[in-house]
């Protein structure tokens, strides 16, 4: 998981994961293992969300007990700061599930399986 979430191929650790921000190659570009089949589609959102709002929501209700600032404040800094961190968090967290996938031989990742739908003769 540490691979993905540094956003390295999980097979050679030296690959890119990523052919874009938050698409996810199809092939590896060092090894050529195959990312085609992974399901990362809508944990990383919720687990994103999770973790931010636990870092956000203290730090909102530390900064209203011990300054009183004014809602326009909260709102200058809350929300720029929640958008920053869910996109420099989004990322690694992606990463990390389709690697935990691939780890754990999920969704197509395992190399002795057959296909779903194999050939007809």
């Amino acid at each position: 998981m540490l691979q993905g979430a540094l956003c390295r191929c999980p097979n050679c650790q030296t690959g890119r994961l990523f052919g874009g921000f938050l698409k996810v190659s199809d092939t590896c570009s060092h090894c050529g293992e195959t990312y085609s089949h992974h399901r990362a589609d809508d944990a990383p959102p919720y687990f994103t969300i999770f973790i931010v709002g636990h870092i956000i929501v203290p730090l909102v209700i530390w900064a209203e007990v011990a300054f009183k600032p004014a809602l326009w404040l909260h709102m200058a800094i809350g929300i720029p700061l929640t958008i920053a961190m869910s996109l420099a968090f989004l990322r690694p967290i992606k990463g990390a599930i389709v690697a935990l996938q691939w780890a754990n031989y999920m969704h197509g990742f395992d190399p002795n399986a057959e296909p779903d739908f194999p050939d007809r003769a």
